[in-house]
C-alpha cells in the first residue's frame, strides 16, 4: 500500500499567486513530480490569441512606412510566443533592439526575449527572411500562441 501526500503546499500556491500579480499573467502552472498546481485569475475576460487570425488589427511598430500585414501573412509568417511571460525587444532597456523593421534575419537569430518565472528565454527566428512587422511593444505581457513578429 502506498501513501500519497495529500496536503497542499499553501506557500507554493501563495508564491504562484504572487508571481501572477507581479507579472500580470492570467494563469501559471507548475509540475513537481506527481504534484501539479495551476493557479489562474479570471477577474476580467481576457482576449485569447491564436496564431491563425488575430481578432483586432495588429499594432505595427515602424521606423519607415510599411503596410500592415494581412491576416493571411500573420497566419503563415508570424513567429508566435511559445510561452506566457513578458516580452522584451532588447537585451536591456538602454540597448538597441534585437531586430528592427525591414531588417534581414537568419534562422536561429534572436528576435526577442520572454521573461517567464525570472528566466530570460531567447526566441529565435524559425527561418531566414525580412522582418515586416513587430506586433508587440517592449515589456508587454504575452500569452502562448500570440503573434510577436512577422518574417517574410
Amino acid at each position: 500500500m502506498s501513501t500519497k501526500k495529500t496536503d497542499v503546499d499553501q506557500q507554493l500556491i501563495r508564491d504562484l499567486a504572487g508571481i501572477l500579480n507581479d507579472t500580470n499573467l492570467s494563469e501559471i502552472e507548475v509540475e513537481l513530480g506527481d504534484l501539479k498546481v495551476r493557479v489562474a485569475r479570471h477577474a476580467a475576460p481576457i482576449q485569447a490569441y491564436a496564431p491563425a487570425l488575430p481578432a483586432a488589427a495588429p499594432v505595427v511598430v515602424a521606423a519607415a512606412p510599411v503596410a500592415a500585414p494581412s491576416p493571411a501573412d500573420l497566419s503563415k509568417n508570424a513567429v508566435t510566443s511559445p510561452m506566457v511571460g513578458t516580452a522584451y525587444l532588447s537585451p536591456s532597456p538602454d540597448a538597441k533592439p534585437f531586430v528592427e523593421l525591414g531588417q534581414t534575419v537568419r534562422e536561429g537569430q534572436t528576435l526577442i526575449i520572454i521573461e517567464a518565472m525570472k528566466t530570460m528565454n531567447q526566441i529565435p527566428s524559425p527561418r531566414a527572411g525580412t522582418v515586416t512587422a513587430i506586433l508587440i511593444e517592449d515589456a508587454q505581457p504575452v500569452e502562448y500562441g500570440m503573434p510577436l513578429v512577422v518574417i517574410e
